[in-house]
């Protein structure tokens, strides 16, 4: 006899019917409402939200205050297309961002929806700026699913049968000190790396064919490796000494993830562009590129942009959500997440030896799955098995990693203490238990 489904499972069902197979599916939970940093199931069920939709909601769900600017803006436009018409939250954002993110003295911004578009427009902006043709990015890199951004993405299997890629694109591996840096403190490893970059450059392509490297600070598709400061530091160098473009990707990192509005206020270094997505508009679509005024202005008149470039609706979203972050200084909170997680993941790395890494910046934090202690086997199926785990019992978490064997925290900022450490237990539980 056929158990009777639950509203879950016919959802799910209802998928395989009309959704195509190639749309993902990293978590098997149901969403009929959210809230904070809890999301109600189609059975009615609570779960706390560990993924944030990727990175999404940073600011939490449903914030009232995007909802009502959302639904204020909506009764007046909904939308015109900026290339039509010019329409003053636009500019206000835009005006907003370049306050957040001065990239030298004068800085300029475009709005497009999403990251994956923030990264095209980014790259052919930086082609026009220097008259070059060449890209350099790295392994476990994510950019996005269109053409440009699916050949910087690093991972093959998002990219299987799509071929022929952008041409041009040239891929080093990542400076991960836990994953190759091995008997190497972060300072002479960091110094490798740049002299291997360099060598590359004598090698394979001239870094005066090189229109930009683009880099995430913090990989977050790649599993939250965290770039060596002074490698980053060198990296400006280098692009300097070229005149090479350089993009700091921080469409996950941004917006109050790490503690900081960009992830390169750790740092110490300016990009000459930069790309930002996900938190910035609490789940609407809106995305945008920065950089230096003149690097901006490099791009020919409708070279860049498209048909729904900043949306009013989502540039309302927008501006609603940076002034929720602000009045909640929800960076702050995000330094104390940060804290919190960390202090839990390095307590379960010393009592379970399958844990070989625990690394992040601020709330963007993560642990990995090792065999033998190795970083050179990861373990996937005990990530997976977490992963389900959390799910049974009221967590929704995600992975990360070209293997899949590391598990990431993306709750939203607003979650409460007694939510976190819940989230925790329940994590903590499920390595437990998949461990025997």
């Amino acid at each position: 006899m056929i158990k009777n489904r639950t509203k879950s499972e016919e959802l799910l069902e209802r998928r395989k019917s009309v959704v195509a197979n190639g749309v993902g599916v990293f978590n098997t939970a149901t969403a009929q409402s959210a809230k904070g940093a809890i999301v109600i199931d189609a059975n009615g069920k609570e779960l706390i939200d560990f993924a944030g939709g990727i990175g999404v909601v940073n600011a939490g769900h449903c914030p009232e205050p995007v909802v009502e600017a959302i639904i204020a803006q909506a009764r007046k436009c909904i939308h015109t297309s900026f290339n039509v018409t010019t329409y003053e939250k636009y500019l206000e954002l835009c005006e907003k961002l370049v306050a957040l993110f001065p990239h030298g003295d004068l800085t300029k911004a475009m709005l497009v929806s999403t990251g994956a578009e923030a990264v095209e427009n980014a790259i052919k902006i930086a082609k026009q700026a220097t008259g070059r043709s060449g890209v350099l990015c790295y392994t476990d890199a994510f950019h996005g699913r269109t053409m440009m951004a699916m050949t910087l993405t690093s991972k093959v299997a998002y990219k299987t049968g799509c071929g022929p890629f952008a041409p041009e694109v040239y891929r080093i591996p990542y400076p991960n000190h836990y994953r190759y840096g091995i008997g190497l403190d972060e300072e002479t490893f960091a110094k490798q790396e740049l002299n291997s970059l360099k060598e590359f450059f004598k090698n394979t392509v001239a870094p005066e064919n090189l229109a930009a490297i683009i880099i995430e600070l913090v990989q977050g598709e790649g599993g939250f490796n965290v770039a060596p400061k002074s490698y980053v530091k060198g990296l400006r160098k280098l692009c300097d000494e070229y005149g090479i473009m350089l993009i700091f990707d921080e469409v996950q990192s941004g917006f109050c993830r790490t503690g900081a509005w960009a992830s390169y206020e750790h740092f110490g270094v300016l990009p000459d562009i930069s790309t930002w997505a996900k938190s910035m508009g609490s789940g609407m679509p809106i995305a945008a590129v920065v950089g230096r005024a003149e690097v901006m202005d490099a791009a020919g008149p409708s070279t860049i942009g498209g048909t729904y470039i900043g949306n009013p609706v989502c540039c309302a979203a927008s501006l609603a959500t940076i002034k929720f972050m602000e009045e909640n200084d929800l960076n702050a909170r995000g330094q104390q997440i940060g804290t919190i997680i960390r202090d839990r993941f390095e307590k379960m790395k010393e009592k379970y030896s399958a844990i070989g890494d625990v690394r992040g910046l601020g709330a963007m934090m993560a642990m990995e799955f090792v065999k033998n202690g190795d970083p050179l086997q990861p373990d996937a199926e005990l990530c997976q098995s977490v992963m389900e785990g959390c799910g049974e019992n009221g967590l929704i978490i995600i992975s990360a990693g070209t293997h899949k064997n590391i598990i990431r925290v993306l709750s939203p900022l607003v979650i409460t203490n007694s939510q976190l450490q819940k989230g925790l237990d329940i994590l903590e539980g499920e390595i437990k238990r998949a461990l025997g």
